[in-house]
């Protein structure tokens, strides 16, 4: 490691230099930089905060607000049929940190948001579509590098050519090389962490997606236990659920569960304590109407049970109390099979079909899955010795009213962790902060704005105790690990957010961690 006088004048003899000639410097790039099995398509130099236009399908523009930057767009060639398209962000003014970001569902999209979040905090920054163009799993078929662009290589490829980018533009490497990524970018990240572990010394991993081909499977199981069952689906089977009905289930789940933690408030924030009984609201001979018939009664109560395999092995923890009440929950429980993920990876990624009826989906569907698992994409392995052992640090969040991704299972996969490496607590390396409130990777109810920046506006305090990106900078260049991470609702209320395994509770003031 550099002493901190020997780095800081290195960074400040590189920042001269990039600011003798920024955009000089950056459109050379096109012409001057020869790395192997990667083409420079596009730079541009963009001097002040403005919309660019942007390419593939996913959208058609983007803001860029932390100008002035080099903007360089390309493509790597992974194999003879597969390729990733990627962007660097290189801000002028740069503290020596790289950053890779990661993608969502099973999406080819370049996630631009990040990278202008990541360049407003000065970090030289790289996304990348993940080896395909678009939302869906279509480029999946008959394609097996680009299944493996999707599983693995992307963001080891987007790291190891966008470091030498960075090296080429201001003169001198990364000093420390972070990244950033939520729900499959969570995934990505731990793949990272496990695969390449000399890729990041830091990273952030959001609601990830572990357990990948058990977590398809889980969705399609709830869609199944109120009838939904192919993708032409409309809402006859009478278990299916109304937004109506959710709405009743959802307040008597608080009504049930709310007072858990000491505060009514409109948060569980600890929903696996919470025992709902359905049972209270099914239909009486005085009560038919807004309820739950005994059909949908055994269908709530599946959805609410941890789902177990034809062996009697748990293959996902159960869906979180309260999380049904979330917009985003609608993908799963709104009776259309298409929506969900694992109708487009077992037709495209498993099957290799372009047609499929999801009429008879069942566990036997999710054994297949994970048997074939499509360019190992599972990420379920509590090994992470490697990334251990070289120093690097691995935060974790996970919103407790997540809606898609069971917060349960984050747990599950500290644990599995800690079982592997034979260590009670895994502070000195990985940390897992749990958000009560929050939903999927954003939003929600309460202080779930932590310096995620998934979107605008989830990085409402630029401090290390608010933010969980500049927490993990000091954690790695300082030592300091985050004890806790503060969370704001954007109008001035804050919560403070406990690591696992200790809890939150109200200690009739504010919410404190405990053991």
């Amino acid at each position: 490691m550099l002493h901190p006088f020997l780095l800081a004048t290195r960074l400040l003899f590189f920042f001269a230099r990039v600011e003798e000639h920024p955009a000089a410097k950056c459109l050379g790039l096109k012409d001057t930089l020869q790395l192997e099995n990667t083409t420079i398509i596009h730079v541009a130099y963009i001097t002040a905060p403005t919309n660019v236009s942007t390419a593939g399908s996913c959208q058609s523009s983007a803001p860029v607000t932390a100008a002035p930057l080099c903007r360089v767009y390309l493509v790597i060639n992974t194999t003879a049929t597969s390729a990733v398209h990627a962007e660097a962000w290189l801000p002028d003014t740069w503290y020596g940190r790289f950053l890779g970001l990661g993608n969502s569902g099973l999406g080819g999209c370049i996630d631009y948001n990040s990278l202008d979040y990541g360049t407003s905090l000065h970090f030289a920054t790289i996304g990348s579509d993940n080896g395909h163009d678009g939302p869906d799993g279509r480029a999946f078929l008959n394609h097996p590098e680009v299944i493996n662009d999707f599983a693995w290589r992307a963001v080891h490829s987007e790291a190891v050519i966008g470091k030498q980018i960075v090296e080429a533009y201001y003169g001198t490497p990364a000093a420390k090389s972070y990244y950033l990524g939520c729900s499959t970018g969570g995934r990505q990240g731990t793949q990272a962490a496990f695969k390449f572990p000399e890729d990041f010394d830091g990273i952030v991993a959001g609601a990830p997606a572990t357990d990948f081909n058990n977590v398809l499977g889980w969705e399609g199981m709830l869609s199944h236990y109120i009838g939904g069952t192919n993708v032409d689906f409309t809402p006859t089977s009478p278990a299916f659920i109304s937004p109506e009905l959710w709405t009743v289930i959802s307040a008597e789940i608080l009504r049930q569960c709310d007072s858990l933690d000491g505060l009514q408030d409109g948060i569980i924030t600890e929903p696996e304590a919470c025992l709902f009984r359905p049972e209270a609201i099914q239909c009486t001979d005085h009560h038919t109407t807004l309820c739950l018939t005994p059909v949908q009664v055994e269908a709530v109560k599946n959805i609410y049970s941890p789902l177990f395999g034809l062996d009697g092995q748990l293959v996902y923890p159960r869906y979180p109390p309260g999380a049904e009440a979330d917009p985003v929950a609608a993908i799963i429980f709104g009776g259309n099979f298409s929506n969900l993920g694992v109708a487009d990876w077992e037709r495209y990624a498993v099957l290799n079909v372009t047609e499929h009826s999801f009429t008879n989906f069942s566990l036997h569907d999710i054994v297949l899955l994970d048997e074939v698992n499509p360019g190992g994409i599972a990420t379920f392995n509590g090994d992470l010795s490697s990334f251990r052992h070289r120093g690097g640090k691995f935060l974790t969040y996970h919103g407790q009213r997540d809606p898609l991704i069971s917060s349960i299972n984050s747990k599950r996969v500290y644990d599995l962790i800690s079982h592997t490496l034979s260590l009670p607590l895994l502070d000195d390396f990985y940390r897992l902060f749990l958000i009560p409130g929050m939903g999927h990777c954003v939003g929600g109810l309460g202080a779930t704005s932590l310096g995620q920046g998934i979107l605008p506006g989830t990085n409402i305090v630029n401090d290390s105790t608010h933010n969980i990106l500049l927490a993990l900078v000091d954690w790695v260049e300082d030592g300091v690990a985050p004890a806790t991470i503060i969370g704001s609702d954007g109008m001035g209320t804050e919560r403070t957010h406990c690591r696992y395994p200790m809890r939150s509770v109200f200690d009739g003031t504010v919410f404190v961690c405990t053991a």
